[in-house]
């Protein structure tokens, strides 16, 4: 269940970069490659995590190094997928973009409300998932300054 719940939101995120660089390739958007590429390197900066989210469990329960690897790596797979579909279909749906894109973002406000803060705050940890929280932010936030 945990791997398709983490393959199925990565769909929304291929979605994104797709919608973004389909926004790029049109011109007719203020969107630079930089910041396509930005919004790239963020989504994959954040995909390790979600990959050892997938690979530690199914390691602890026995399962073999390299197929709880694959698994984590397959989880992150749909995403070029979509993105590639998005920019494919681009000519067709050039109107529904902005959608897509409002999509792909409450998908993951979803996620993150839905999920991740209930089991951020689940035990006494919670300073360190506070911490996390703020340098993953704070390194998006750079991230987004130098690379527009």
């Amino acid at each position: 269940m945990l791997v398709f719940a983490v393959t199925l939101h990565n769909i929304p995120e291929g979605m994104a970069v797709g919608v973004v660089f389909a926004g790029m390739l049109s011109g007719h958007t203020p969107i630079s490659l930089t910041a396509a590429f930005a919004l790239s390197i963020g989504i994959a900066i954040q995909n390790f995590p979600e990959g050892a989210i997938i690979s530690m469990p199914l390691r602890s329960e026995g399962n073999k190094k390299v197929k709880s690897f694959l698994y984590g790596v397959m989880s992150g797979a749909v995403e070029p997928v979509a993105a590639a579909v998005t920019i494919f279909l681009t000519a067709s749906i050039t109107s529904a973009l902005p959608y897509f894109l409002a999509f792909a973002a409450g998908a993951m406000m979803y996620v993150i409300v839905e999920e991740l803060l209930p089991e951020a705050t689940r035990d006494e940890k919670t300073d360190v998932c506070t911490i996390g929280f703020a340098v993953g932010f704070a390194l998006m936030m750079v991230l987004d300054v130098a690379l527009s």
